[in-house]
């Protein structure tokens, strides 16, 4: 079995071009694949203030909020509130997308997944999972609050696993579970 073991105190901030928050990447393929040519990126985005969202042609994304009180997303026109934490929302990347705040900060949990090219699901648990993996797949497992074991691995927040293989999970805080398919 493969288990690539990312650890959150290694991973650099990214300032974003509007200056509303920063983004610190945990995985993404093909690896070091850039904004134009990932097929998936998974990230923790700290949003800091008010504002738009980067438009991602082409993409799709699965957004979970982890930390703060919330925010309110205006997507294509339409209003959606996200106050509650650990709930997976997506929507397309290429729809203007404005964020108002609810009471301050939020760190949101993100996967972008190419459209057309890479299928993604997002699932947040507590408890113990046999996680499978699908032919061809990929899952990434990262602890949101809490801790976590996978096959061994002990993740603190924010750690992940980037597996091809299946195994056993116990997620003692509130996991998520990403499963990707490319193709």
């Amino acid at each position: 079995m493969t288990v690539q073991v990312l650890r959150s105190a290694d991973r650099e901030a990214v300032a974003w071009k509007n200056g509303g928050g920063v983004t610190r990447e945990i995985a993404a393929y093909p690896p070091n694949a850039g904004m134009a040519d990932f097929d998936w990126r998974i990230s923790l985005a700290e949003v800091e203030r008010d504002g738009p969202f980067s438009a991602f042609p082409g993409v799709d994304r699965i957004l979970t909020m982890a930390e703060g009180a919330g925010m309110e997303l205006t997507v294509g026109g339409e209003r959606r509130l996200v106050d509650q934490r650990y709930v997976p929302y997506d929507f397309p990347g290429d729809i203007a997308t404005d964020c108002r705040l609810l009471d301050g900060r939020v760190v949101n949990f993100n996967v972008m997944y190419r459209r057309g090219r890479t299928a993604a699901r997002v699932a947040v648990l507590r408890g113990n999972l046999n996680v499978a993996v699908p032919p061809g797949g990929t899952v990434v497992i990262v602890a949101l609050d809490g801790t976590a074991s996978f096959e061994g691995v002990t993740l603190g927040r924010y750690d992940a696993v980037v597996t091809a293989s299946p195994g056993a999970l116990l997620a003692g805080g509130h996991t998520a579970v990403v499963t990707l398919t490319v193709g």
